[in-house]
C-alpha cells in the first residue's frame, strides 16, 4: 500500500516524516514502526512558502510550506489543482495519510469530487485523517448551509488553537497546555447530534457528499479542534469509517500504546477497501 502524506500548515514533509518516523531509535513507538514493509509512504511539501506553525519553530528549523494561506475559496481550488496534477503526475496511490490541513486538502477534494465528479472513483483508496477538518467555505461553495453557530465554533476554536500551540504556551505548560474549549471531553460528545454536529445538520446533507472511500479519523479530545474532526467523521461513509481519540491535543500522538492502535486501523482500510471493491 503506497500513501501519499500531506503535512500541516507551516510545517514540511520532513517535519510530518520526522512525526511519524519508523527509523529513529528515539521514535520507535510512531506508528509506522508498527507497520510491515508492505506499507510505503511519499511525504510531500506544500508548493507556498510559509511562516512555521504555532510553536513549531521551537523543535524544527525552516523551511515550511502550507497549501493555502488563506481560506478563500479560490485559493483552496487552487490547491485541489495542485494535488490533480500531483496525484496524476506520482500516482497512483493507495492511500492518503493527513494531518490538519493537509487534512482540509483532502476534505474538500473529496468533496469537490463527489459534488462534480461523483460517478468516478477518487484517484486513492482509503483515507487516514489526524486531527483535521473540512473549510466551511468549502461547504458553501458546494451548496451545504453553515449556520452562524458553526461559524462561531470555527473561530472560537481557531483561535484556541493558536494560543495553546504557541511557543509561549509550550515553554510554560507543555502538554497540559491543551484545554478543549468546546466541551468534547466525554465519549458521549463524540457522538454528537447529527441535527447539530457543532453547527451543522448532517440529517439534511446531500447523501451523494459523503466520502465513500474507506477512513479512519484520529482525533484527540483536548484539541481545541476537535469539533472540526468530528464534523469530518460525519462526511464519510458510516459503514466504511473507524474513528479513534488519541486523548491528546492537536498533534500526531507516539505514544507506544496509541500507536499501536493506529496501525492496527490502518492496516483496516487495506482490508475494507478490498471488502468494498
Amino acid at each position: 500500500m503506497r500513501f501519499l502524506c500531506l503535512h500541516g500548515k507551516g510545517t514540511s514533509a520532513a517535519i510530518f516524516k520526522t512525526q511519524t518516523c519508523n527509523c529513529l531509535p528515539a521514535l520507535l513507538a510512531s506508528f509506522r514502526a508498527k507497520l510491515s514493509n508492505d506499507f510505503s509512504f511519499d511525504f510531500v511539501d506544500g508548493f507556498l512558502p510559509s511562516n512555521p506553525a504555532a510553536g513549531i519553530d521551537l523543535f524544527y528549523p525552516p523551511p515550511y510550506y502550507s497549501f493555502w494561506n488563506t481560506l478563500a475559496v479560490a485559493d483552496v481550488r487552487k490547491s485541489n489543482s495542485w494535488l490533480r496534477d500531483l496525484l496524476e503526475r506520482d500516482g497512483p496511490y493507495d492511500g492518503v495519510m493527513c494531518f490538519s490541513q493537509g487534512c482540509s486538502l483532502i476534505a474538500s477534494f473529496c468533496l469537490y469530487h463527489q459534488a462534480e465528479t461523483p460517478n468516478l472513483p477518487l484517484p486513492f483508496k482509503v483515507a487516514v485523517f489526524i486531527c483535521g477538518g473540512v473549510p466551511l467555505q468549502v461547504l458553501e461553495d458546494v451548496g451545504i448551509n453553515v449556520s452562524q453557530e458553526a461559524w462561531d465554533m470555527n473561530t472560537k476554536s481557531s483561535q484556541a488553537l493558536a494560543e495553546q500551540a504557541s511557543s509561549d504556551a509550550i515553554l510554560k505548560s507543555g502538554l497540559n497546555r491543551w484545554i478543549n474549549v468546546n466541551g468534547t471531553t466525554t465519549p458521549s460528545d463524540m457522538r454528537p447530534d447529527l441535527k447539530n454536529v457543532f453547527g451543522l445538520n448532517f440529517e439534511d446533507m446531500p447523501k451523494h457528499l459523503r466520502i465513500k472511500i474507506p477512513t479512519v479519523h484520529i482525533y484527540g479530545n483536548k484539541d481545541p479542534r476537535c469539533p472540526a474532526s468530528l464534523q469530518l467523521v460525519q462526511f464519510s461513509d458510516p459503514t466504511l469509517r473507524k474513528t479513534y481519540d488519541h486523548g491528546g491535543g492537536h498533534d500526531v500522538p507516539r505514544k507506544t500504546d496509541v500507536s499501536e492502535s493506529i496501525a492496527r486501523l490502518i492496516e483496516w482500510t487495506v482490508l475494507a477497501a478490498t471488502v468494498s471493491r
